[in-house]
């Protein structure tokens, strides 16, 4: 069985326009995810990346022309500036950790939902209402929010650490256990293809 670690923030945008792709390749090829939400800041920090106010405007322009073209390929909608970003992604990424360690539901559901609150809803998923939301739509148990705290922040740091060990520098980044790395939602495709065979 194939596994795939999934790096991602809760704030990227990018993940966000993922949707649930990720999740339905995984299904196709019997592959195995480990959700592994991080501190995106920190991993730029770390690897040589720029937070977005710090890029060059031509940079800024055109993410902005970019993101709004792949939302319209992809039938999504996207507020490019939601009212509540940036804030604070700790709260829904510890969730996210406590409801892969507690089981039960749907992952990839709960992590899109949290995405489609800030990018799609203009909710503020550092708000513990919000994140209890998402957790109950996708079929978990609203208290992670609170019994998940702990453990979800030293998994949080861990994955930063893991990240930067295994070469990643971005998110959504994917990276499966035969070595191969793929660097965001536009490259889905080219995961399927490797997991087929064909690259």
């Amino acid at each position: 069985m194939a596994h795939i670690d999934y790096y991602f923030s809760t704030l990227s945008p990018s993940v966000y326009l993922a949707g649930t792709r990720l999740e339905d390749i995984a299904e196709r090829h019997g592959a195995e995810l480990n959700y592994k939400p991080l501190d995106l800041m920190a991993l730029f920090a770390r690897t040589g990346g720029q937070p977005l106010g710090q890029r060059h405007p031509s940079r800024q322009a055109y993410r902005a022309q970019d993101l709004v073209r792949q939302a319209r390929q992809l039938g999504m909608q996207i507020t490019m500036k939601p009212a509540h970003f940036p804030t604070n992604p700790a709260p829904s990424s510890y969730a996210i950790i406590a409801a892969q360690n507690e089981g039960g539901g749907n992952l990839g559901a709960l992590v899109h939902s949290v995405l489609r609150a800030l990018w799609a809803e203009e909710r503020d998923i550092a708000e513990d209402s919000v994140v209890r939301d998402c957790l109950a739509a996708a079929g978990f148990d609203p208290g992670l929010v609170d019994s998940g705290m702990l453990v979800g922040a030293e998994t949080y740091a861990a994955n930063l650490e893991e990240a930067v060990n295994a070469g990643v520098f971005g998110a959504p980044f994917y990276v499966v256990d035969s070595g191969q790395m793929f660097w965001g939602q536009d490259r889905l495709e080219d995961l399927h293809a490797h997991l087929a065979g064909k690259l």
